[in-house]
């Protein structure tokens, strides 16, 4: 299947000409995309990195200026930064001025405008990494993807009839109570067709119309609902029957979109179903009842039954 029951795409590129530059462009999206393993060892690296690198520059200046203890300077020398004897003490200098910690050991002097320059420099530095790793993991964690986890369909599809016609039907349930608002439902049959010119389209889409009761505009997602598809004479499943639909090559992907009401960031849910997924002749078995209390109660024991 192109799309995996939990809406991953199964697709892969090759020979692609585009160079890997445009994807260092755009290194935001870059990054949210990466994996968690991938991300910390970014975020890891770059942060030792740049103390590494300040650390070896404040080695250099303490080196340039001879403040080292190699150097044997005079009593009455004054060193560019207090209390640099080497480049451990370099590194740790350079810790704790791009972290801020500032724990009074070790200071720059108004000896050298080169360590001035360089403070200033390590610091607006610091300011820019701190708040682009932090926003990148802030953003990976808040992203509406995660949001999409908490929306399931059900593992199969039935065919029966419904208000008196053919209908397909799928049974969707949004786990939260908080609610995606101006939610939207449709799908796309994927198959392979032949073109009168006798060309071959894999994966050739056809629009798949679903609706509620209400409709399939601003639903109200707070209890399971049941969408279905019409089966009429402008279906793709009109010349499907019970007995040929195992025989049929084809996948129905279904999509939910909507937007997430606490954070207002869009949101799609994806699936998809194959023809060993659809049951002809069933229905769905009910799911909400009414307690004693006086509320609604789902059961999602019965949620794929």
């Amino acid at each position: 299947r192109l799309v995996s029951k939990d809406g991953r795409c199964n697709i892969e590129f090759g020979n692609v000409e585009q160079s890997r530059f445009v994807f260092l462009i755009d290194i935001w999206t870059t990054i949210l995309d990466l994996k968690w393993r991938y991300k910390m060892t970014i975020f890891i690296s770059a942060f030792l990195g740049s103390w590494f690198l300040f650390g070896l520059l404040w080695y250099a200046v303490a080196y340039v200026h001879k403040d080292l203890p190699e150097f044997n300077p005079s009593t009455n020398h004054t060193p560019c930064v207090e209390n640099i004897n080497g480049l451990t003490s370099a590194f740790l200098f350079s810790l704790e001025t791009q972290v801020t910690i500032g724990y009074g050991f070790r200071c720059v002097t108004e000896q050298c405008a080169t360590a001035i320059f360089l403070l200033i420099f390590q610091s607006i530095l610091g300011v820019i990494i701190n708040s682009f790793m932090c926003g990148a993991i802030l953003a990976k964690i808040s992203r509406s993807k995660n949001r999409a986890k908490t929306i399931t369909f059900s593992k199969n599809a039935v065919i029966s009839k419904r208000g008196g016609k053919l209908c397909l039907l799928i049974r969707v349930a949004n786990l939260r109570k908080s609610l995606l608002i101006g939610s939207h439902i449709y799908g796309k049959l994927l198959k392979t067709t032949i073109t009168p010119e006798g060309e071959t389209i894999i994966l050739d889409q056809v629009n798949i119309e679903f609706v509620v009761d209400a409709g399939n505009e601003n639903l109200f997602f707070i209890s399971p609902l049941t969408i279905y598809h019409v089966i009429d004479k402008s279906s793709p499943f009109f010349h499907m029957a019970a007995e040929t639909i195992l025989q049929q090559d084809f996948e129905l992907v279904v999509f939910l979109d909507g937007t997430v009401e606490a954070t207002s960031a869009t949101c799609q849910v994806r699936t998809s179903y194959i023809p060993e997924e659809v049951l002809w002749g069933y229905r769905f078995a009910p799911i909400v009842s009414k307690t004693k209390e006086g509320k609604y109660r789902v059961d999602f024991q019965n949620f794929s039954k």
